[in-house]
């Protein structure tokens, strides 16, 4: 069964953290950075959202420009997974592919279309019923 770590970003600079498991996180498997989902797969109904990154249980970032789930060592230079010292230096780093797959541990998920609700409230209710 999978389970993920969804960080939700807000227009307004905040965001949220919302564990999804059962057939909700199954629903989010193979899906690509850049795809756009319901909210109701994260317990927003209401919101699209758009899936921005992520990183695995490894702690190996997603990457946008490589296809499928598996990891890979690539070659890079300023870009996402490494931050040079100097100018021009590059390095081989290990990262993930651009899907979602059992093997991810947190999806990060920027807002693209707003609900009726705000985010606090609805996540407040849920807390409650908890």
């Amino acid at each position: 069964m999978a389970e993920f770590k969804v960080n939700v970003s807000n227009a307004d600079g905040k965001s949220y953290q919302v564990n999804v498991s059962g057939h909700h996180a199954n629903s989010l498997v193979g899906k690509r950075i850049g795809e756009e989902v319901d909210g109701l797969f994260v317990s927003l109904p209401g919101y699209k959202l758009k899936i921005t990154g992520g990183s695995d249980k490894d702690g190996f970032v997603m990457r946008r420009d490589l296809d499928g789930i598996q990891r890979k060592r690539i070659l890079i230079s300023t870009s996402t997974g490494f931050r040079p010292k100097k100018a021009g230096m590059r390095r081989r780093k290990t990262v993930r592919g651009n899907t979602v797959s059992l093997d991810v541990l947190q999806i990060n998920m920027a807002v693209t279309k707003a609900g009726s609700k705000p985010i606090d409230a609805i996540l407040a209710e849920q807390e409650k019923k908890e």
